[in-house]
């Protein structure tokens, strides 16, 4: 670009071009004990190369403070990349495992709740995953504008062509202000808060297996590769990958607090506090990344026990609120009167010691209504609840979103589509970005392979 603008002539952007060349082929030419920074030793490198007329001008119009800040955006956008894909296999791996719709439990504070599936659980961390997505999305255009040009903070007196630079490095677009390029790191902080979000729900996920695979519970087991035995107890199987998924998310929460209160007083302009953001920045990143991968690896070996959650969902009340709400439908009772007939009925059960409303016979039906004076007859609520298996509810449910077989099948068809989608959108921004780079690597030979002599 300084060339373009002639500020460097032929000779003196070969020069510059073919130092930065060797210490890129060569990086022990950089004798970084001597400086300050990496910035301040490349440059004094390229003046060692290439001589004082030609590299002591390699650093007109720039700054470190707005070259570091490009470097982070570059190296964001590409972690977002990264990170993106990983989302995305891990998806795939979940929505690979609805093919088993396995009758499951579904439970709130912990407690045995409703009839659903394995396969609805799954879909929710679907959904889940892909708001990830959407605010990593959301990130990567706001990460995608470069702040080089705006120097150390007030830009430059020299006419530089900013949207050169942006366009051969890859960005979108320019951040305008020079003072907000240069000391502005939201943008930084929306990155690793969408981070702990992430990390969020991958703990919740992690928990969840974690409890799924106990002794109590025995719906899925996870495969021996990612478990440990105990040191003395040989019956062991820990989940530790899991174990550790938890853990991580609260290291890249840290690295987000760490962030928010080092910027939070900050005035305007570079102030070297910023520097310290960046271990957390990539902390955070690299942490996000290997649990992406590492969760991936244990959906893909769960063995799912379908009889043992079935044995548990017959073993229940779980039909509860069926039974209530087909109350609703064939009889016309209010819910709340509905919700009372029920409840009296598993009251009953349990002090009978019956662990399902289908063990109770048409004799404990008529002493709760008496009991509760409803003046329903027997023999109707037992015949809808004799009607009400696992399958029967899964059947009855009609509202959009529910477990309903059908319902899951439409969820799963719309996420593998929209998978689809997404993998060739991150497809197309990767290769984008390497077409760039590409363009500006072959621009940079074209100018070593040029005679000076024609210049």
């Amino acid at each position: 670009m300084l060339y373009e603008i002639g500020i460097l002539s032929f000779s003196e952007l070969k020069k510059i071009l073919t130092a930065l060349e060797e210490i890129q082929n060569n990086p022990a030419v950089l004798d970084i004990n001597d400086f300050e920074d990496i910035h301040e030793c490349v440059e004094a490198t390229v003046i060692k190369l290439a001589g004082m007329k030609a590299g002591g001008k390699m650093h007109t119009a720039r700054s470190r403070n707005d070259q570091v800040v490009l470097d982070i955006h570059m190296k964001i956008r590409d972690d977002i990349n990264k990170i993106c894909t990983s989302v995305l296999n891990l998806i795939d791996s979940l929505l690979k495992k609805t093919k088993n719709k396995s009758i499951m439990i579904m439970y709130t504070h912990l407690q045995q709740g409703q009839i659903g599936t394995f396969s609805h659980f799954l879909l929710s961390y679907v959904g889940s995953l892909f708001r990830d997505m959407d605010r990593l999305y959301g990130t990567y255009e706001r990460i995608n504008r470069s702040p080089l040009g705006a120097c150390a903070i007030g830009g430059s007196s020299i006419n530089i062509d900013r949207h050169m630079t942006y366009n051969l490095l890859g960005f979108d677009g320019v951040i305008t202000n020079s003072i907000d390029a240069t000391s502005s790191r939201d943008v930084l902080i929306e990155f690793t808060a969408n981070l702990s979000i992430m990390m969020s729900s991958l703990s919740r996920m992690a928990e969840d297996f974690i409890i799924w695979s106990t002794s109590e519970f025995g719906y899925i087991e996870i495969s021996d590769e990612y478990a440990s035995t105990s040191s003395v107890m040989p019956q062991k199987k820990n989940a530790d990958p899991l174990e550790l998924i938890r853990s991580k998310s609260a290291q890249v929460s840290g690295s987000l607090l760490s962030m928010l209160t080092t910027i939070k007083s900050l005035p305007s302009g570079y102030s070297r506090d910023l520097q310290d953001l960046k271990p957390a920045l990539w902390s955070a990143s690299n942490t996000t990344i290997k649990v992406l991968q590492m969760m991936t690896l244990v959906v893909n070996s769960l063995e799912i026990h379908e009889e043992k959650m079935r044995e548990t969902a017959l073993n229940s009340y779980a039909i509860s609120l069926d039974i209530a709400e087909q109350l609703v439908v064939r009889k016309g009772m209010p819910f709340r009167s509905t919700h009372k007939v029920v409840g009296s009925l598993v009251k009953e059960a349990a002090a009978t010691g019956k662990t399902s409303l289908n063990l109770l016979g048409q004799e404990d039906i008529e002493n709760v209504l008496k009991k509760i004076e409803c003046n329903m007859e027997p023999i109707e609520l037992l015949k809808i609840i004799e009607e009400l298996t696992p399958e029967r509810s899964l059947q009855l449910r009609r509202s959009e979103g529910s477990p309903n077989i059908e319902e899951q099948q439409k969820m799963i068809d719309y996420y593998n589509l929209k998978l689809s989608e997404c993998f060739e959108q991150i497809k197309n921004r990767k290769h984008y970005l390497s077409e760039r780079i590409n363009n500006l690597l072959k621009i940079i030979q074209n100018y070593l392979n040029q005679d000076e002599r024609i210049h």
